[in-house]
């Protein structure tokens, strides 16, 4: 029994993996892009045979951007043998804009004129006592279990009977106030950034919030009132 036929119209159901282009195409293969630059036929792209043109024309270019894939290294993984893709050659834009430069709060700005660096600490720290390390602060950090401050010195100038650890957890609590004070401060100096003009005049932006107010508010003339006139 003769199959050669039977060969033959199965093998032309499929295109051979080679394909010539007039110009090389240039690859991507960290994004999996190829870019062909050959030119299109016009007379094919505007007549009836559009999609089956635009088909050959995906499926060749597609071969040719699988027969670089395969020439890659490639390393065997728990999800199987894949390919090593080399690095980006091709920039691509930016979706969003750049973030704009946050205003400097006070500290920031006095730190600059003085010349401070900020030095970062360690978050763990060694702790003597346990002879282990800990967080410097957050949720293991500090003292957790309440033995740090067993015993408290009660004042000479304070009341005996008042409670020390309630007065500390009050101070502890109006620092907490305060930064959040200052924080709220700052955010709305950062707000309202100062605009300088050409001649070194500020504007009322630049003034910080509580002051613009408290001037406004000074700055609006009380009403006359009829007195009479000495003669």
């Amino acid at each position: 029994m003769d199959v050669t036929e039977v060969l033959a119209a199965h093998q032309a159901q499929f295109k051979p993996i080679t394909v010539d282009k007039l110009v090389p195409l240039e690859f991507d293969l960290n994004l999996l892009a190829g870019f062909d630059s050959n030119p299109i036929d016009e007379n094919r792209l505007t007549s009836s045979e559009k999609n089956k043109y635009l088909t050959e024309l995906i499926r060749d270019n597609t071969q040719l951007l699988i027969n670089e894939i395969f020439k890659l290294p490639v390393k065997s993984t728990d999800m199987g043998i894949v390919a090593e893709l080399p690095a980006r050659t091709t920039p691509l834009p930016r979706e969003k804009a750049l973030p704009k430069e946050k205003a400097m709060t006070r500290w920031e700005k006095f730190a600059k004129i003085k010349g401070i660096q900020n030095t970062k600490r360690e978050r763990m720290v060694w702790d003597d006592d346990r002879q282990e390390y800990k967080a410097r602060y957050g949720y293991s950090g500090g003292a957790k279990d309440g033995n740090e401050d067993w015993l408290m010195e009660v004042p000479d100038n304070t009341d005996p009977m008042a409670d020390q650890y309630e007065k500390k957890r009050e101070e502890k609590k109006a620092r907490t106030d305060k930064n959040a004070k200052r924080q709220k401060r700052n955010q709305e100096e950062a707000a309202v950034a100062p605009l300088v003009s050409g001649q070194g005049l500020m504007s009322k932006s630049s003034i910080p919030v509580k002051e613009f107010k408290q001037k406004s508010k000074n700055a609006v003339p009380k009403k006359l009132s009829k007195k009479p006139i000495k003669r």
